[in-house]
């Protein structure tokens, strides 16, 4: 049984990884892994009382994680609809572009900390389709937008999903994170930004021909502040209702949800239905991504099989008894997660590491968010934020490897070994 399980789950992987080239969706694929999976599992197992038991555990961390992302996607696409994006897309003025290219890559790292990568790098990437006209200039922000996403989302325990799954799960605490990971995720972020800007200088920005009104939609300006103000503080305030409550984090999202809603409806009580129906929260959950959130139930439960076989902890046992240090087997796990998603990774490495061992806030835990949530940026296939700048500017694999994968790789080792002394010099 075992060794069908690992066969299985490798297949899915390799067929997740190599999701373009082979033109089959990785949610499907995640979610027939997840089945085929459980399957072998509960009749290699024969215990119908301690499969369901398993089974429960396994769908209850699976739920809280999906909940939580549901509500964030939800709140994130109100405030797209009320066009609240344009509060801080439109303060973006500069002549030069390496001053440009600066202001971008932190307005983004900033943003993705309290977003998430993915909606961040839609938003940064849309913004610069108005500021520039240029497609070779376009793709070079989308490089710098795609890791200075990636690094935002490695600091905080909202701004990337694998940050998220290690939060709700207990591996990490929202202050903890944010003090270890900042500077090695900012560092991670300035070093090819600093590189990547010097070839810029002296360039002017060329705008593209402005076409009237854009972007102002059916909204007045107190709407789209108001929207963007509130759906920001409640995805920030998650955190600290966590902490004070100490309820899981979904059930922060939800009640967040439920207060945007409730003002949402007020505010827009006295529109006609046609006005009123593209601003509401019943449209915006039409928009989620269900594709991605299928996947992560997929993906999660499908490793969640492997966990309860102990395969993953003689895979640890394996890797620590083969590499040895620490800090190299996690480096490793983030260079990976540049090739392949970092969620199965960040998924197994929680099946492999128990909080017995590593309790929160470990130095394990701490440099696996760290490194799975930039490692990404090396590859532009590594990340969610590659992927949809890929997609939006139609960036060519190749161009990004040669223009850009060799300064993430070189910001993603600086910013290693800026975590690394940091540990050692406060620990």
């Amino acid at each position: 049984m075992l060794t069908l399980l690992v066969v299985v789950f490798v297949l899915a992987y390799a067929a997740i990884a190599l999701e373009h080239p082979l033109q089959v969706n990785k949610t499907a694929t995640a979610l027939l892994a997840a089945g085929v999976l459980w399957t072998v599992y509960a009749l290699g197992l024969g215990d119908p009382q301690a499969l369901g038991e398993q089974l429960g555990e396994s769908l209850m961390s699976t739920a809280q994680i999906v909940l939580f992302l549901m509500g964030a996607m939800a709140i994130v696409e109100v405030v797209d609809a009320h066009n609240g994006f344009e509060v801080l897309t439109s303060r973006i003025k500069t002549t030069q572009l390496a001053s440009l290219m600066w202001l971008v890559g932190l307005v983004t790292f900033f943003l993705s900390s309290i977003l998430d990568n993915l909606t961040t790098t839609i938003v940064m990437v849309s913004l610069m389709r108005k500021l520039l006209d240029k497609r070779e200039d376009r793709l070079f922000f989308a490089g710098i937008i795609i890791i200075a996403a990636n690094a935002g989302g490695a600091w905080s325990p909202i701004g990337d999903v694998t940050t998220t799954m290690l939060w709700i799960g207990g591996q990490i605490t929202s202050l903890a994170i944010m003090k270890g990971v900042f500077l090695p995720a900012l560092v991670s972020l300035v070093v090819p930004l600093a590189v990547i800007t010097l070839g810029l200088r002296g360039k002017v920005v060329v705008a593209p021909a402005k076409s009237g009104d854009e972007g102002q939609g059916q909204t007045t300006a107190f709407e789209r502040q108001l929207m963007f103000f509130l759906g920001l503080g409640i995805l920030v305030a998650v955190p600290l209702f966590k902490t004070w409550t100490h309820l899981p984090p979904f059930m922060g999202i939800l009640l967040g949800l439920g207060v945007l809603w409730l003002v949402g409806d007020l505010v827009h009580r006295h529109k006609d239905e046609d006005a009123k129906a593209p601003l509401t929260l019943v449209h915006a959950l039409t928009r989620i991504d269900m594709s991605s959130i299928l996947f992560f139930v997929g993906i999660l439960l499908a490793v969640a099989t492997l966990e309860h076989t102990h395969i993953l902890t003689g895979v640890a046992s394996w890797l620590d008894a083969t590499v040895g240090r620490q800090d190299l087997i996690v480096m490793i796990i983030g260079l990976v997660s540049a090739i392949v998603d970092n969620v199965p990774l960040v998924a197994a490495s929680m099946g492999m590491y128990s909080l017995t061992q590593y309790p929160p806030d470990s130095f394990l835990w701490e440099f696996m968010a760290y490194c799975a949530g930039t490692g990404g940026s090396i590859l532009i296939i590594g990340s969610a934020a590659g992927v949809a700048a890929m997609g939006m500017e139609k960036i060519d694999f190749m161009w990004y490897v040669k223009k850009v994968s060799g300064w993430a790789l070189l910001g993603y080792l600086a910013g290693a070994f800026v975590y690394i002394a940091q540990y050692q010099l406060t620990h």
